[in-house]
């Protein structure tokens, strides 16, 4: 299986940023990391090991990057307004920086998958949403797609725009949820074991009824925990039943 790691330094987020590709052909498969980690975690985890299949086989392309959410909603020392400003340059980053690399390392335009679990299945979801004409769909694992369950009390337009519990159901352009609705894979999964919020997947797949975009929600058993058994189970799942 082919493995690169690649970085460059990122005029948006003004730091060094590695990503790591695995594969040669397929669709692409951008995967945003947990809590604080490195573009490397989803192979610590033992997650392209269960994904190697469909990789060598051409199914997809798997990318992997640096998240930035210790210089964010998960910082502390930072002041809410600054923690805020960095999501936006996050997002900025993978649109504008990743999803070109993307293409570039692809030979050309390829549909392009969002995926994550936990603080990544709130990036994946709120990135897709946010710009539904850059990406095909995405799988989201054990999300909580209120980004205030994050900000510790710090809520401004940007906190708003940025959780997709908030801006959502108030979207009323139809040009954006016609750019949702059509010809994209929308995947919501959660367990219901330890640590896990089934709810707010339940949310916000009520919110994605209500405007009328298709999407799946699956709900796994008690027996799935919010940690990477699970995640184990749910992303080989997806790839090979729903793609």
């Amino acid at each position: 299986m082919r493995r690169d790691i690649s970085k460059w330094f990122s005029p948006i987020l003004n730091k060094d940023m590695e990503i790591v590709a695995y594969g040669h052909h397929g669709f692409a498969l951008l995967l945003l990391p947990t809590a604080a980690a490195d573009f490397l975690e989803y192979e610590r985890f033992h997650m392209i090991e269960t994904l190697e299949p469909f990789i060598d086989a051409g199914k997809l392309k798997v990318y992997s990057i640096n998240s930035i959410n210790s210089e964010s909603w998960l910082n502390d020392e930072m002041p809410g307004f600054a923690k805020a400003q960095r999501q936006v340059q996050f997002n900025d980053y993978v649109n504008f920086e990743v999803v070109p690399y993307i293409n570039n390392d692809c030979k050309g335009e390829v549909p392009v998958y969002l995926s994550g679990a936990s603080l990544g299945a709130l990036h994946s979801a709120n990135i897709f949403f946010r710009r539904p004409d850059i990406y095909a769909g995405f799988i989201a694992m054990s999300g909580s797609y209120d980004l205030k369950d994050y900000t510790k009390g710090y809520f401004d337009d940007t906190v708003y725009f940025n959780s997709p519990l908030d801006y959502l159901p108030r979207l009323e352009d139809e040009n954006i949820l016609n750019q949702m609705r059509f010809h994209k894979k929308l995947i919501i999964a959660t367990g219901q074991g330890n640590y896990e919020n089934p709810q707010s997947s339940k949310t916000l797949s009520a919110v994605l009824d209500s405007k009328n975009i298709p999407h799946e929600l699956d709900i796994w058993g008690h027996d799935m925990p919010h940690d990477w058994p699970t995640w184990r189970k749910m992303l080989p799942y997806f790839i090979e039943t729903r793609f």
